[in-house]
């Protein structure tokens, strides 16, 4: 009984169970039917959008977006192979079935690794594609070497200049891609496994990537890549079900050809989630400071650190709090939160100086109106380093980069709602102006620091 390959048919397969022409029969480019045309929406705009992205890094130098480029390009090749399938190339036994064998339509051992590696390339302005970072890419090489290297022992070797003729499926295919087709299965597995283990370890990476962003950051909104994070979720539940997918295919003797069509039909749904959050992201890491160092993964061993990352947990952050009802001294108020009891206590003497120079700046110059402001430009109105100054907020006030300016914010929102010369001023007005750049950040951090949404808070009458 015959097992049916999930998600990466070999060829006998799809022409056995896929849609038939008649033998030898002449044949349009592309047969338009039900599958073949709804499959196509997705395979053009990622076409389309590969070639941009591949333009637009070669001409600015972009890592992301050269990362993001074989990112789309993955579903969209493999969304095409079963599109032309459908559209009658493995059926008209002619060059068109010959590309269909020799072509790597299922780079199943590039994914995981260019998820990683594009997370770097994307939190990293200063990534670069060194020898040991392209050691990530060495088994998704070795296959796509694999296959050069049968079409040129079919097709350059024994058909080119021997004139072999190529016995396989009606003249259109070499002995050695019948041979390739063997290391499918065990392929498709090691991809599996490539996948659940660099996924990890990116999901680990994206936790520390949220530290980061917390201790050098006064706005992190638009660089939490959420989107991305759970695309990355999205892909390993349907690691799960392809394995589950797999077993039951073992149990049930294989599914139709057309059963499997919705799984790619799915597959090019990423296209155009890939194109959204993808876009996106480029755009927000390439307009700021951005110098995470993610963990290196360790090569050839990516499972076992994905592994490690799955047992590492979930880090708990805690943020001092504000009273939830405006003091009559807001101002007081605040610079108690600035000085959590017994915080002071951690800081080395000789920085004692450096936290008053800190705190008499914030209120003289109230660099936190800032919506951009940055851990290294306050270093440098300070005349410091950044990783002096991050002691001094960790140590000396007891809070994070990113807690302790919206301290500063909060506090000058909750003053402005208690002021009833300001009553006429909308809770986007008040945001703006206390230094925040949107009104759901706004809402996010006056909840997160004063147990209250600002709706809730009186306003002044």
């Amino acid at each position: 009984m015959t097992t049916i390959p999930n998600l990466e048919p070999n060829s006998q397969y799809l022409y056995d169970c896929g849609p038939k022409l008649a033998p030898h029969s002449p044949s349009m480019l592309f047969q338009f039917g039900a599958r073949s045309s709804l499959l196509l929406p997705f395979v053009g705009p990622g076409v389309a959008l590969t070639l941009f992205l591949l333009f637009r890094a070669i001409r600015v130098g972009s890592r992301p977006d050269l990362l993001l480029a074989l990112l789309v390009a993955w579903p969209t090749v493999a969304v095409a192979q079963w599109m032309l399938g459908y559209a009658g190339w493995y059926d008209s036994h002619d060059a068109h079935s010959t590309v269909m064998f020799y072509m790597p339509w299922q780079l199943n051992l590039a994914l995981g690794p260019l998820w990683y590696l594009y997370f770097r390339a994307l939190t990293n302005q200063e990534f670069r594609f060194r020898p040991r970072a392209g050691l990530h890419l060495l088994p998704a090489a070795l296959e796509l070497a694999l296959f050069a290297g049968v079409a040129l022992l079919d097709l350059g070797w024994r058909r080119g200049l021997h004139h072999e003729a190529l016995p396989d499926f009606f003249g259109t295919k070499g002995a050695a891609a019948t041979g390739r087709d063997a290391w499918f299965e065990p392929v498709k597995y090691l991809g599996y496994a490539l996948l659940l283990g660099y996924g990890l370890a990116t999901l680990r990476a994206y936790r520390r990537y949220r530290r980061y962003l917390d201790d050098n950051f006064s706005q992190t909104e638009r660089l939490r890549f959420a989107g991305l994070r759970q695309l990355l979720v999205l892909l390993l539940l349907v690691l799960v079900l392809s394995l589950a997918y797999s077993a039951a295919e073992e149990v049930a003797g294989g599914f139709s050809y057309d059963t499997s069509w919705y799984a790619f039909a799915l597959r090019g749904l990423l296209i155009y989630a890939l194109a959204v959050v993808g876009l996106q992201a480029n755009y927000a890491a390439a307009t700021s400071p951005l110098r995470f160092e993610a963990a290196e993964v360790v090569v050839p061993a990516p499972v076992e650190a994905g592994f490690a990352a799955a047992a590492g947990g979930l880090v708990a952050l805690t943020t001092a709090a504000l009273a939830a009802q405006p003091p009559a001294d807001a101002l007081a108020a605040h610079e108690a939160t600035l000085a959590p009891a017994g915080s002071p206590t951690a800081l080395p003497p000789e920085l004692f100086p450096w936290r008053d120079k800190l705190l008499t700046l914030m209120d003289a110059e109230k660099p936190w109106l800032e919506p951009e402001l940055t851990l290294s430009e306050l270093a440098q109105r300070l005349r410091t380093n950044a990783g002096l100054l991050s002691r001094v907020i960790n140590a000396g006030c007891g809070q994070n980069f990113n807690d302790f300016v919206n301290t500063y914010r909060v506090a000058e929102a909750r003053r402005k709602l208690a002021d009833p010369r300001l009553a006429h001023y909308s809770l986007v007005g008040v945001a703006l102006e206390s230094g925040f750049n949107s009104k759901s950040t706004f809402n996010r951090v006056f909840k997160k620091l004063t147990g209250q949404v600002p709706g809730e808070v009186g306003r002044g009458v």
